[in-house]
């Protein structure tokens, strides 16, 4: 009987593990280790006296199908809930007063948001320099050149505060947002590459369309299947100024239900405060040894194959009594601590729900938040009727010491910020402070070769796999579409273990 041993039980480890469940031969027991007394890292939900509250993350982009595809698979689809049409509505902080960032590209050239020259920079894009032969471009570099500095320093910077919590001057694009490095790459024009996605998806309706219609005639599972399939053709977002393309979404419960459910799905193979001492490696047996437990509690595991989703940081001293530099590299990939206040209102104080998703601050504009989710409007029923609730970000990369701040200084910091911005005066009925020390991986320039010199000294060691946030994507779905690819390699190599594995690392590329 094989034996997969995977240490975090995070979202990048519980998919790992649910994937290598479907797929492995039968009897293959797989174990997946997790060093709290809960599952879900940064995800974590608070229900608190009709509050729904969110430590971290509040919900994913439906734009990937590897997430809805494991949400049915676990039998989850019925709880889905999109967020409101008013999320739609996204603000940004800038000169003193909050500005719409409108979601079409005209209505975008009619706001306040970027001065003239900035907005008419903007239109300048598809005749932009070419991108630095062999140069691993910041962030912050990209969009200069691209869309001027106006644009790079409001919306991009806030853009990125949004994401990563991270510095545009730091961050590598490559890495940081390939996505928008392979349309350039491809296109020569963010905007060529954008008006070429536009075309793709009105072909797709109009082909999902004519299969629904032709469906129809015959009438039944296919024609509902079709006609579902055509709508939501019609209701794709492609992205634009006001953020990236899909439908925001989450459960009606909380974004917790998924991790809940996919632990429930996992059952006895999970086991909870279980931290991972130590590894080895056999090269006789082709075997790991996995030391868990706590000193008065100790056992041993034997693993044909070993996933470490842990943040790196953690990940680095397991591997570097096996491989110094390994466990080195391992080390530096810096992360961006940040702190999650939230505040509940009575809503005839503030005047209502704010309508809308929330906004963001870029540097230098005074307050010191990052932003703000207007987390009830965002997803109705997260407040009890007649009350508000909102979600403020502090710290990242420009601000670590932010969350070492005291709960009453990090409060007194967010209410003088959302007085400024949202003109709050009334005092909070409730207050939540969620602290993340180790925060969110920051892909910097240098991160897709310090990737390459990891995957590179993983080749010494057969049947060990890295995954999770620190790698290849920071959000919920490049760790969930990360971890079926990886999932594959793992099974291929449990059946043949001389194989040359393609994935180690996440997913290269």
């Amino acid at each position: 009987m094989k034996r997969v041993v995977i240490g975090g039980g995070g979202i990048a480890g519980l998919a790992t593990a649910i994937k290598v469940k479907d797929l492995a031969p039968e009897g293959t027991e797989i174990v997946v280790l997790e060093s709290g007394d809960r599952l879900g890292g940064n995800i974590r939900t608070e229900r608190d006296d009709g509050f729904i509250v969110e430590w971290g993350p509040n919900g994913y982009l439906d734009n990937v199908p590897t997430t809805p595809a494991l949400i049915d698979r676990i039998g989850l689809a019925g709880e889905v809930q999109p967020a409101d049409a008013r999320a739609a509505k996204r603000f940004l902080y800038r000169g003193g007063q909050l500005h719409e960032l409108a979601a079409s590209p005209l209505k975008f050239f009619g706001s306040s948001v970027l001065s003239w020259p900035g907005k008419l920079r903007i239109l300048g894009e598809p005749f932009a320099s070419a991108k630095p032969a062999g140069v691993d471009e910041t962030v912050g570099a990209f969009a200069a050149r691209r869309i001027g500095d106006e644009a790079a320093h409001v919306l991009v910077d806030a853009m990125v505060s949004g994401v990563f919590a991270g510095n545009v001057d730091k961050l590598s694009l490559a890495s940081a947002f390939p996505k928008m490095a392979k349309m350039e790459a491809e296109h020569g024009s963010l905007f060529k590459a954008m008006m070429a996605a536009g075309k793709a998806r009105k072909k797709a309706r109009r082909d999902a369309e004519q299969l629904a219609a032709a469906s129809g005639s015959v009438g039944g599972a296919d024609a509902k299947g079709a006609a579902e399939r055509a709508a939501a053709e019609r209701n794709k977002g492609g992205g634009g100024p006001a953020g990236p393309g899909g439908t925001l979404t989450s459960f009606r419960n909380g974004l917790d239900t998924f991790i809940l459910r996919l632990g429930e799905e996992l059952g006895s193979s999970v086991q909870l405060r279980s931290p991972i001492q130590s590894i080895g490696w056999s090269e006789t047996s082709d075997t790991w040894t996995v030391q868990v437990g706590t000193n008065g509690n100790r056992r041993e595991l034997e693993a044909d194959a070993l996933v470490l989703t842990m943040p790196a940081v953690h990940t680095s001293p397991l591997l570097a009594s096996l491989h110094g530099d390994l466990g080195r590299e391992l080390s530096e990939i810096p992360t961006a601590p940040l702190a999650v206040v939230a505040l509940a209102y009575d809503a005839e104080e503030i005047g209502g729900d704010p309508d809308g998703f929330g906004f963001l601050v870029p540097r230098g504009q005074g307050p010191r938040i990052l932003g703000c989710l207007w987390d009830s409007s965002l997803f109705p029923g997260r407040a009890p009727r007649g009350k508000v609730l909102l979600r403020a970000m502090i710290g990242g990369a420009h601000d670590p010491c932010a969350v070492d701040l005291s709960d009453d200084g990090l409060l007194r910091e967010v209410r003088r910020d959302l007085e400024v911005a949202m003109g709050l005066r009334a005092e909070p009925i409730r207050t939540w402070v969620f602290r993340h020390r180790l925060g969110i991986a920051q892909y910097d320039v240098g991160h897709a070769a310090r990737l390459g010199r990891i995957h590179d000294a993983l080749g010494a060691f057969p049947g060990l796999w890295l995954a999770g946030s620190s790698y290849y994507g920071v959000a919920m779905n490049a760790c969930i579409e990360n971890a079926g690819k990886q999932a594959e390699a793992i099974v291929q190599y449990l059946r043949q273990p001389s194989a040359a594995r393609s994935v180690e690392v996440g997913e290269r590329g």
